[in-house]
């Protein structure tokens, strides 16, 4: 894991077209905003591992008989 230091509007750049800026900290939070492009989806992490597991669920009790897209690699 790479660890950055940041302040108050400094930002991160990833790949070019994501863009990390810290917009507040008070206390023991730290608000961040984040800019990336439509396609890229952006959650936080519980949500993240709500909609896997949701997921999961849904395919093993609702198969659609279609190919995930990594076996159809």
């Amino acid at each position: 894991m790479l660890v950055l230091s940041r302040k108050k509007n400094e930002s991160i750049v990833i790949n070019d077209d994501i863009t990390i800026v810290v917009v507040e900290i008070r206390g023991d939070k730290v608000r961040l905003g984040v800019e990336a492009p439509k396609e890229v989806p952006v959650h936080r992490r519980e949500v993240y591992d709500a909609i896997r597991h949701g997921n999961a669920a849904e395919t093993t009790t609702e198969p659609t008989g279609e190919p995930d897209a990594a076996e159809s690699t």
